[in-house]
């Protein structure tokens, strides 16, 4: 991914692009319990990056607001922190969690 981010002059994304792919794998794994996922991303504009992590599950994603001693219940909060935007897709065999990066530097 940061060799993709970086080919696009996105590179100042490449931190909280892998933060953000790390917790909607983590989530896909740990609530999805599927065996196959799958992790995409693309550039829809010059300064737009989307990340998406498909699985069959049809688990609702949910985001918590977490105490600061909670060991679990930080992904979607910390996704939520760092994109500019995200949501749910529901499919007919699963969902795609996705992500939304703006690089506001080089605008």
């Amino acid at each position: 991914m940061d060799s993709a981010l970086s080919s696009w002059g996105l590179g100042s994304l490449v931190e909280d692009a892998e933060l953000i792919v790390s917790e909607l794998v983590a989530n896909a794994v740990q609530h999805g319990r599927c065996e196959r996922l799958r992790v995409r991303v693309w550039r829809p504009s010059r300064t737009r990056v989307r990340i998406a992590v498909s699985d069959r599950s049809t688990i609702t994603p949910t985001l918590r607001d977490p105490d600061f001693d909670d060991e679990a219940g930080r992904g979607l909060f910390l996704v939520d922190r760092v994109a500019a935007r995200w949501g749910t897709d529901f499919r007919r065999w699963g969902k795609v969690v996705w992500a939304e990066l703006l690089d506001t530097e080089g605008q």
